[in-house]
């Protein structure tokens, strides 16, 4: 399995660039989770409510 991750405009970006590179793996691992694994657990990764196809991705 093999999904895209897709970002709305730079926002994303711009806070990735910020963050501590030990925070930047834990996305980096929940964004490899999302692209591999069918069913991805809650903890990792929500839909948002009220808005159909977008999703929320979560890092401790």
């Amino acid at each position: 399995m093999s999904r895209q991750i897709i970002f709305h405009g730079e926002y994303f970006i711009d806070f990735y660039k910020e963050l501590d590179v030990g925070v930047k793996s834990k996305f980096k691992y929940v964004f490899e989770l999302i692209r591999q694994v069918e069913m991805v657990p809650k903890k990792f990764l929500a839909p948002m409510t009220g808005y159909e196809g977008l999703f929320e991705i979560r890092v401790e």
